[in-house]
């Protein structure tokens, strides 16, 4: 799916939820979930791309494979965590998101210890050395 069938999809599913809102509201609902997930599928293509592009670049920089590795789970869990909060924004559960939005931020603050603790420990073997 190139990008303007995922609006067009997009904008049609909008449409199907506006006019069921009144009449359905939790096959409305799903309608919004439905085009969510079938969107996100429509670009694991294209995240793989993109994924492969960062291992490559990765790889010829020499960066350890752990860390590239890290920070692939980090932006993971950034776009998890957002497509979930949204859902639930949608379905009028902000406290929820709230929530979700925060337990995202603690997983991605514990993966990057390593990556900061590598950060600090650069910087003061830098320090003692000069």
């Amino acid at each position: 799916m190139d990008i303007v069938q995922i609006v067009i999809f997009g904008i049609v599913a909008s449409i199907l939820y506006i006019v069921l809102k009144d009449l359905n509201s939790t096959f409305a609902f799903f309608i919004l979930l439905l085009t969510g997930i079938i969107i996100f599928l429509a670009i694991m293509k294209q995240i793989g791309v993109i994924i492969k592009l960062i291992e490559s670049l990765g790889s010829k920089a020499h960066i350890d494979g752990l860390y590239i590795q890290t920070i692939l789970k980090i932006i993971g869990i950034a776009y998890i965590t957002e497509l979930g909060a949204n859902i639930t924004k949608d379905a009028g559960l902000n406290a929820v998101a709230s929530k979700i939005e925060l337990a995202g931020k603690v997983f991605i603050l514990v993966l990057a210890i390593p990556i900061i603790t590598a950060v600090i420990e650069a910087i003061l073997n830098f320090i003692t050395v000069v």
